[in-house]
């Protein structure tokens, strides 16, 4: 292929951050979405306006943020290091940091998802005995796994993408935190470097792409399935 090894190295990690960020924001992305799509309670704007909290912020914020929480001097980075979880300075930390900006897109996407839903469908199946366990189960999700995919997969391109708050949390380290973005900075900053930001920025360029008309064609499934 036309990647260099240390090139490939930044491909693959970034694959391996964004599919963990990803699959961790997942449970937690879909009980935030459904709690916001169908329940009102105090506090509700409150839990909206802090999930969305990273989409305006800039991203370096966050990533001082993530520092000051999970840093090996943080608030919660000594105790976690004391059964054996380190984020600073680590893939997994530059994993955590993807998995807080993808997030507000995973939950935007599968709200919507859980709003298009027809509540008459759930309130028939209630009276034919359900358990709303089983309700959520059986008609909820499958009507909006569209958007439930979409959701995910917006946030897997986010990760991929992600460059502020990763290298301000975890820094630039080649082979441990130097994700695709952290790889592209670096080689525009070296002589000679152009053509190798070149190839990475084609094959960034190309998974976003990717991503994205994935994400359009499963709301589209979603708009189709719901609209039948």
């Amino acid at each position: 292929m036309f990647l260099t090894p240390d090139e490939w190295s930044a491909l693959r990690l970034s694959l391996l951050v964004a599919s963990v960020a990803t699959l961790a924001s997942l449970l937690p992305g879909l009980a935030v979405a459904y709690l916001l799509a169908r329940r009102e309670f105090r506090g509700r704007a409150l839990l909206d306006g802090l999930v969305h909290l990273p989409l305006i912020l800039p991203p370096v914020v966050t990533g001082y943020l993530l520092l000051l929480a999970f840093g090996r001097r943080g608030w919660f980075g000594p105790a976690l290091a004391e059964i054996g979880i380190v984020f600073s300075f680590r893939w997994t930390g530059a994993a955590l940091a993807c998995a807080v900006m993808g997030f507000p897109l995973m939950v935007r996407a599968m709200r919507l998802s859980f709003e298009a839903v027809d509540t008459k469908l759930e309130q028939a199946a209630g009276t034919l005995g359900a358990a709303p366990a089983a309700i959520f189960l059986v008609v909820t999700l499958p009507l909006a796994l569209p958007g439930i995919l979409a959701g995910a997969v917006l946030a897997f391109a986010k990760a991929m993408g992600e460059f502020g708050a990763t290298i301000t949390f975890v820094s630039n380290i080649p082979g441990e935190t130097q994700t695709l973005p952290a790889a592209i900075y670096t080689l525009t900053q070296v002589p000679g470097g152009e053509a190798g930001a070149l190839r990475l920025t084609l094959v960034s360029v190309a998974l976003s792409m990717a991503a994205l008309v994935a994400s359009e064609w499963l709301a589209r499934r979603a708009k189709a399935r719901l609209g039948a």
